[in-house]
This record gives C-alpha cells, structure tokens and sequence, in this order.
C-alpha cells in the first residue's frame, strides 16, 4: 500500500509538472519594422513597445484619466522652472546593479549628446545628482509638459553600459542589441528587422503577475495574410494596428478581439511647402478642399462599432488643447478647391503630384489611390510613389528628395499637444518623418513657443488656438481624420489597458505594458 501510496503521488505530482498550469506562456504579437532598442534613438511605435517593457522612466501617465504619477520616483515638488525628483530605493537593473541619481543624469546627458530620437523634448534641460536619489532638473526656461516629457526619457544602467562600451562613447553598439533597463521584461535576443524574444524580469520592483506572459516575441513587418492565418489558427495573439479594415472585420467576425488605444494623433497628407507647385499656399488649399474626407472614414471602419479613425475638425486632435469643435467637421469642397487653384501662380497642366505611400503599411495605398482620384477631379496629374520606412526617412532629411505630399501617422509621444506639434511644425524641426512640410512661419512659430512656455491651461488653450487656426490658414498638411489604434487578437490574452478605458494611460504603446496583460486557455 505504501508503494502505491507513493506512486500515485509520483504520478500526481508529474501531471501537476506538465499541466498548464506550470507551462511557459507565450504572447506574439507584431508591428511595423524596424525595432529601434537603443533608448535614446528610439520615436515610433515599436520603438514605443519595446521602451515601455525594458525600460522604465521616472513618471506613468495616470492610468484612466490625466496627469501623472510617480513610478522610479517616488515623489517630486516643483519651484519655478526647477524638478526635484527623489527616487525610490527598493529598485535595481536587469544586471543586478541599484537605481541612482546619476543613472538619471547618464540617461538624460546620453540622450542630448546623440541628438536623435525624441531627444528635441529634453532640449535645455540640465540634471544633477544632488545624492544617491535625489535628482533635480534645471530648465533654461519654462517648459509647460515638462512632467509629460519625462515618460520619454528611458532610465539607462551606466555602470553596465560604461563596462560594455569599448570604445564607443555612448555605447550605442552594445545599446542598439541589448537591455539596459529596471523594466518587467529583459531582450533575450533581437533582431530589429524580423523579432524581439523578451522574458519575464522576475526582479521587478513592482513584481509581475503569474499570468502575465512569461515571453514576448514581437516579430516586425509580418504581411497582412500571414498575420490573419496565425491568428486564426492560433499561432498569433495580437496584430498590429495596419491591418487592412477588411482583414480586422473578417478576423472579429471569426471570434477575434478587438483592442484599442484611443489616438492622440491623425493620419496626415504632408505637403511639401518648398517644392513647387506647393510652396504657393493656394495650391495648397486647393489640395486641402479636394479630398474626400468622409470616404477616409469610412475606408477605415471595421465595424459598426469600432472604427480607426473619426472626422477631424482641424489641425489639432479633438481632445486636446486648441481643438475646434465638432462643428468644424473637415469635408471635401470641390468648388473652393477649384477656386483656390485658380488663384494659384502655377498652371494645373503643368503638375505633377507625387503623392507617397509606406510600404510597410498596405492602407496607405488606398488613401493615395483616393487622394489621386480627388486630384484628377481637379484636372491636376499624379503620381504615386510606394517608400519602405527607411527609404523614406532618409529621403525627407532634404527638401529636394521629400515627396510633394507624404502621408504618414504622427501621435502625440507624450500624450501633450507639443509632443505632436512642436516636432511637425517648428522652423527648428525640419526634415524629420514627422516634418517633410518643411514649415518656416513665424506666426507658427509663436503660437507654438507660447504654449510650450504658458503656465496655466488656460494661456495653453488660447495658444493652441491661435495655432489651429494659423495652419488652416496656411495649409502646410491635410487633415485626414483624427486616429485611435484597433487591433486585433486571440482570446487566449487579455489586455485591459486596451479594452478598459478606466486603465487606460492615453499615450500611444503604453497598452502594451506587458506586466500588465494576461494569458488565459481559449
């Protein structure tokens, strides 16, 4: 009896071993390449995801509603345009080494001296370690979203990354293949074209749940037909958010979730404003009047309920300061476009539109086949030009090589107006992704100063008005439809920062926390 006693509880303790239970989970998930891991290069999407799982900074945005609260700090106060931020102590790197001040300081210097990525949104800023954790921030002048840009200053391990960098200063080389960060997931391997493999960082400060997933494999620039055979025979979990609206209403109608992350930005036609014909800002307006908003709208809806994109009322998101009211509904006007190239110092027979799309999502396509049907309402020839990520982003470093109209998605980086704006606009911006308008105006220029350095919402809101209202004026970009990211997904993960708007951190990728997701059986 004992040897059977002992037998069966051999046998029970196996099967406990091998069940579910005890299994490794795996979430899969993809985006638009590349995956940029280096901290301080990093600015779109996958980027985003990758930062926020690795990485952590010194503020979240709160989480269902605005504002933002401590997280690698445990408090900080505020005098003029000094931050005092006193950091928590029960915090260490993936390496083992604690968190300090002076990591703070590393972070924000390595970030200033490589000039890339969102490092414009710390531009004047100083930091001194005034001990182990206490590190004050002095600002050249006032910075109204100061604490906003915070969520975009990853907190790097300079001890690790000085041991590691050879002769690379900034250790860019060991940083663009490897982690450096306090974050709940550590870079098992990466590959910035094709995958990042992270793991379960069980030395997390804040801990990490039993079901959340134990690996990630974010995998880059998988094709819309692939994405929906994985999902569809369970070998995938989340989509990116460039499937085309068919594949997303197909994929919900089979039993897939549907995710969101309400947008903090538009899809946007670019307009080159130093290449004629659009350096006169008739032709501008008259491209502006000739697109067809509604069909925009309608081309992303993927159900009744759900859809990509909603009608913008002007240049800035509904939502955010400066925002027009629902009144002011962009729609396609025909007979002022007509007016307006009348009035436009370059004959219409002579132009040539090149309108350019990115190859790496297939939507754009549709709205360029659009906007040329718009134009040849007009009389006005076109020509469409398909780009990979890369190669567009070098070609809009010169105004020569960027495309008359580029059209491209652009959020707001730190869930603040001047995150979206400032870099898009901005005489000191240009030539950027996010800026091929190559924009020089005063006016814009001022508005835009005024609500960077504004010290109450309300100086804030009349500035971005008055921002509003100058670049309808102008017409450097049209303003397809404000955004929000769908994605869909299997039922075998759940997510509430993309399902529940009470967890919600309104700032594009964050929902992506992975700490904060779980794996359930279908």
């Amino acid at each position: 009896m004992k040897r059977k006693s002992l037998l069966a509880a051999a046998l029970c303790a196996a099967t406990a071993l091998s069940s579910p239970a005890f299994a490794e989970t795996v979430l899969r998930l993809d985006e638009v390449a590349v995956g940029e891991l280096d901290p301080a290069k990093a600015s779109d999407y996958a980027d985003s995801i990758l930062m926020f799982n690795v990485y952590d900074t010194l503020v979240l945005p709160q989480q269902g509603g605005p504002g933002h609260v401590p997280h690698l700090a445990s408090d900080w106060s505020v005098d003029g345009s000094t931050y005092t931020f006193n950091l928590r102590d029960d915090v260490t790197f993936q390496s083992g080494n604690p968190l300090r001040a002076e990591d703070v300081v590393y972070s924000l210097e390595r970030s200033q001296a490589l000039g890339s990525g969102l490092s414009y949104l710390l531009a004047g800023v100083s930091a001194e370690a005034v001990d182990e954790h206490i590190v004050v921030f002095s600002l050249e002048q006032p910075y109204a979203p100061f604490v906003a840009s915070l969520v975009r200053l990853p907190i790097v391990d300079k001890a690790l990354v000085e041991a590691k960098k050879g002769d690379d200063e900034w250790g860019e080389a060991f940083l663009s293949a490897n982690g450096a960060g306090t974050g709940a997931y550590t870079v098992t391997s990466h590959n910035p074209q094709e995958e990042t493999v992270m793991a379960k960082n069980d030395g997390y400060f804040l801990g990490v749940s039993d079901v959340a997933p134990d690996t990630v494999r974010l995998r880059y620039g998988l094709e819309a037909a692939t994405v929906r055979t994985l999902i569809a025979q369970g070998e995938h979990d989340i989509s990116s958010q460039w499937l085309p609206p068919e594949v997303m209403t197909a994929l919900a109608n089979d039993g897939a979730q549907l995710f969101s992350e309400t947008g903090t930005g538009a899809f946007y036609l670019k307009m080159n404003t130093t290449k004629p014909p659009l350096d006169d800002v008739n032709c501008r307006l008259a491209l502006a009047h000739a697109f067809d908003y509604q069909t925009a709208i309608q081309m992303v809806a993927i159900t009744d309920d759900v859809s990509s994109g909603s009608a913008a009322t002007g240049a800035i998101p509904v939502g955010m300061f400066g925002a027009n009211g629902p009144d002011n509904v962009q729609a396609q006007n025909l007979e002022k476009a007509a007016e307006y190239l009348s009035a436009c110092a370059y004959d219409p027979a002579d132009m040539n539109i090149e309108v350019s799309w990115i190859a790496e999502v297939p939507l754009e396509e549709r709205f360029a086949l659009l906007f040329q049907s718009n134009l040849s309402q007009l009389g006005v020839q076109s020509e469409i030009k398909k780009l990979p990520w890369a190669l567009f982003a070098e070609q809009v470093s010169k105004p020569e090589n960027t495309p008359h109209v580029s059209q491209i998605f652009v959020n707001a980086v730190t869930g603040d107006p001047d995150t979206l704006l400032y870099g898009m606009y901005h005489s000191s911006t240009p030539g950027t992704w996010q800026s091929p308008e190559y924009l020089n105006d005063s006016q814009v220029d001022a508005f835009l100063d005024a609500g960077r350095s504004a010290s109450t919402d309300e100086e804030r809101e009349a500035a971005y008005s008055g921002l509003n209202a100058r670049l309808m004026e102008i017409a450097p970009t049209i303003y397809g439809y404000d955004r929000q990211s769908v994605f869909a997904a299997s039922n075998r993960v759940k997510a509430p920062a993309l399902s529940d708007p009470s967890q919600a951190f309104g700032l594009d990728g964050m929902g992506f926390s992975f700490r904060l997701m779980e794996m359930v059986e279908e």
